[in-house]
């Protein structure tokens, strides 16, 4: 069989198994997984049983499957074909999570979360978008492979990981020790763009210091007052600090925004987000103010969690550094500040997203490109916006690809049928040309 003829047929293939296709993703989004570090429920936490749903379709696919928890019953799926020239070829993963954020309000939904309606050519559920469609794609593509008796000659493993919502520990576990591909395919939701570079992610923690007082004599915090040797001293508001921290960062955010781009990314994509304030009296164990219920104390410690991006073209070391001399510099300007400067926390809860800049001209995106618009997709190259799970394939090309759709993480969340045989059309060509076929 040449590669043409294989490609016809897989193709061909797709095309006849369309309900099947889609009977798999409905399947897949009838089964709620929502991550339970988000809401933690029996009928909702239910990854386990969607794994075995999966493990048993890419059994039947005719790779070799193999299971393991990341977490107490949230347990990551591999399904592998070792192709016929062992680890000297290409070698390609396709990587999907089946974790999906909370439903939100249910009763705002047209038709349940978990029922995966279909109507007007969409499937509309949690996790259908984001990103079920997508694994489902996938899953349909090796089995059309399968089904046309279509040998690899490179490795092929499709990865269904849990936890990528929370911060991609569930894709981090799997690769930990594990043999990598040359190149990935994450099939988020990508309105069937190419994309071929993302911004790195940190969560940091600022926490500032201030001075405890009662709030009753808030004037002789911020007033002259008589000089007395016995005088109470004055308070500093942590709170009040933290508001000024912020103001300032929207200084430095606006700075990064006006100075530094990337030719596929939104301009001002550098943010530094200010998501998570507390303020309150006594540094918890937790890192967290003791006390947040009594306005009558003056706070003496706020913490500020900030969601930071940067460039795919900067490191991680060079952001850090240059966010804690911004932290330095702005402490230097208060007397208070210069003898109690603000302490800075990294890896907050472990989250660190690597950036990662994919070569747009390489044979896996080119590839990509050609068969989507011999598949009527309107494929581009551009840059993910937010972060996925490929910038953890440390040595691959990652390359982030998936359907049409909408609503993600939002009430009626759906995907777009047609783009998902599309997809899956793309993905399993894309195999044959990236591995090769050997028969």
């Amino acid at each position: 069989m040449t590669q043409e003829q294989a490609i016809n047929r897989v193709v061909e293939q797709i095309e006849r198994d369309r309900d099947r296709l889609v009977g798999i993703v409905r399947d897949l989004v009838r089964i709620p997984t929502v991550n339970p570090k988000f809401e933690r429920a029996e009928d909702l936490n239910r990854e386990d049983e969607c794994q075995q749903l999966v493990g048993s379709l890419l059994a039947d696919a005719n790779m070799a499957v193999s299971t393991a928890e990341a977490f107490p019953d949230r347990p990551n799926v591999v399904g592998r074909l070792d192709g016929e020239v062992g680890e000297d070829g290409n070698s390609l993963a396709i990587n999907g999570h089946i974790d999906v954020v909370p439903s939100g309000d249910v009763d705002a939904w047209t038709t349940g979360p978990f029922e995966a309606a279909v109507r007007d050519g969409r499937i509309y559920g949690r996790g259908s978008y984001d990103m079920k469609g997508g694994l489902g794609a996938a899953i349909g593509a090796v089995r059309a492979l399968a089904a046309c008796g279509i040998e690899l000659a490179g490795r092929l493993e499709i990865h269904s990981v849990v936890d990528e919502e929370a911060g991609g520990f569930g894709t981090r576990a799997l690769l930990d020790g594990t043999p990598r591909t040359s190149a990935v395919i994450v099939a988020e939701p990508t309105q069937t763009d190419v994309m071929v570079c993302q911004p790195g992610l940190e969560w940091v923690r600022v926490t500032l210091r201030g001075l405890g007082a009662h709030a009753g004599w808030r004037y002789n915090d911020i007033y002259p007052q008589p000089h007395d040797p016995d005088r109470t001293r004055p308070g500093v508001n942590a709170a009040e600090l933290a508001t000024r921290f912020i103001g300032a960062v929207a200084h430095l955010e606006r700075s990064w925004g006006q100075r530094k781009f990337h030719p596929l990314l939104p301009p001002g994509i550098t943010t530094i987000s200010p998501s998570v304030v507390h303020a309150g009296v006594g540094m918890g164990p937790n890192g967290l103010p003791t006390s947040v219920t009594n306005p009558a104390t003056t706070p003496d410690v706020a913490t500020i969690d900030f969601d930071l991006k940067y460039l795919p073209t900067e490191t991680s070391e060079q952001v850090r550094r240059e966010f804690e001399d911004f932290v330095h510099h702005w402490a230097m300007m208060d007397p208070w500040l210069r003898e109690h400067p603000p302490e800075v926390q990294w890896d907050l809860y472990g989250l660190h997203f690597p950036e990662f800049n994919t070569d747009p001209e390489g044979p896996l995106v080119r590839g990509i490109l050609r068969q989507s618009a011999r598949h009527g997709l309107p494929g581009r190259v551009t840059g993910f916006p937010a972060v996925c799970d490929g910038a953890f394939y440390e040595g691959a090309d990652p390359v982030i690809f998936g359907p049409c759709g909408a609503d993600a993480h939002g009430v009626d969340e759906w995907v777009d049928i047609d783009s998902l045989i599309g997809v899956a059309k793309v993905m399993a060509v894309t195999a044959i040309e990236y591995c090769g076929v050997t028969r």
